[in-house]
């Protein structure tokens, strides 16, 4: 699903206009990226958990030249489903 359907798909579930739909996905994007920045984890209850983790410095290979190559460290964005999600898929 794109941005585009899921903005079109959010606009026909909730009876508002597509422009409405997509201030709200918006809105949804910047807060979750704010809190994860901020170092905060995003609970949906019944939906799962935003939450970032930090990735240590490694040292890594360049598969062209077979190069050793130093990665720096990162934080990096992980999704954890909640159970009502996980049952919905079974």
């Amino acid at each position: 699903m794109t941005k585009a359907e899921m903005i079109e798909a959010i606009s026909e579930k909730a009876d508002v206009t597509k422009a409405a739909s997509e201030k709200v996905l918006k809105a949804f994007t910047e807060v979750v990226k704010d809190e994860l920045s901020k170092g905060e984890k995003v609970a949906l209850v019944g939906f799962g958990t935003f939450y970032a983790v930090a990735r240590p410095a490694r040292t890594g290979r360049n598969p062209r030249t077979g190069e050793n190559i130093q990665i720096a460290a990162s934080n990096v964005p992980k999704f954890k489903p909640g159970k009502a999600l996980k049952d919905s898929l079974n």
